[in-house]
């Protein structure tokens, strides 16, 4: 089981001081970072790791602990800030992001980071590596769940609707594909750049259990989540997020995807982000 089950109060607490945490991790970075893919996330990544998840700092190689995999890997900023909150590393390690031999690279890579369970960057690979895991624990028995965070922009590579195919056929509902529909993309908005709506009518097309909720709201993300049954189908839910959330003047602006805060941004942000 999830060894923090939090509230939602207190879950939103976690999400508050993980944004924290993204906005100073991305201003001292030598090789800047996705700030914006960073904080649309953060929510998805608090209520899964500080809720959902049967996983646990100390039962990294538990066979039966859930896999989460984070294939929007230029999001690494806001995942290893979440990790490092849930104590699968020293916070230290954060001011080390992208410098020289960190164990904290740009993208997520399991052989430097504790509780990276793929490396991943390349979009579009994530998902048929879940896809694969989910079909082992189905063969073998195993009760764990995989999860996978893809984004909007994302969907755009064909491998993901490959996989997905391939998870219908095997009846892997111990898949949960969240998909972090923040509607923008490196070059600017997904719609007008691949539009990948309507989403939910194309996962329903391939087989899938189609649910949405609010990707910005944690107790919808926890509610939804936590509501899925069994349905011989693999699941899907659509996360409605905004790029940049939780940030007045980041949020929802496609410059954010590769920007990070100067130093009067950063305090701008951080005095936004005070607790309540």
């Amino acid at each position: 089981m999830n060894p923090y089950k939090l509230s939602y109060k207190a879950l939103e607490q976690k999400a508050r001081a993980i944004r924290r945490k993204i906005v100073v991790l991305n201003a001292n970075s030598p090789a800047g970072g996705h700030t914006g893919a960073d904080l649309s996330q953060v929510e998805i990544v608090a209520s899964l790791y500080f809720r959902v998840l049967n996983c646990a700092p100390d039962r990294l190689a538990d066979p039966e602990r859930d896999i989460y995999i984070q294939s929007k890997g230029h999001a690494a900023g806001g995942y290893y800030c979440c990790l490092a909150e849930a104590g699968y590393f020293p916070e230290a390690w954060l001011a080390t992001y992208q410098h020289a031999d960190s164990k904290l690279p740009g993208h997520p890579v399991k052989q430097k980071t504790p509780g990276v369970e793929l490396n991943t960057g390349a979009l579009g690979h994530g998902l048929p590596v879940a896809v694969g895991l989910a079909l082992a624990a189905k063969k073998s028995g195993s009760q764990r769940k995989i999860y996978v965070v893809t984004g909007d922009g994302e969907l755009g590579e064909g491998s993901n609707w490959e996989a997905a195919m391939v998870a219908a056929q095997y009846k892997l509902d111990n898949l949960i594909i969240i998909n972090d529909k923040n509607k923008l993309q490196l070059a600017g908005y997904t719609k007008d750049i691949l539009n990948t709506d309507p989403l939910d009518k194309k996962w329903d097309a391939f087989g899938m259990d189609v649910s949405e909720c609010e990707g910005n709201s944690v107790q919808s993300i926890v509610e939804t989540l936590e509501g899925l049954k069994p349905s011989g189908k693999p699941h899907v839910v659509i996360a409605n997020t905004i790029k940049g959330a939780g940030i007045s003047f980041i949020q929802g602006k496609p410059e954010w995807h590769h920007k990070v805060p100067n130093g009067e941004e950063l305090n701008l942000a951080l005095e936004e982000l005070k607790d309540e």
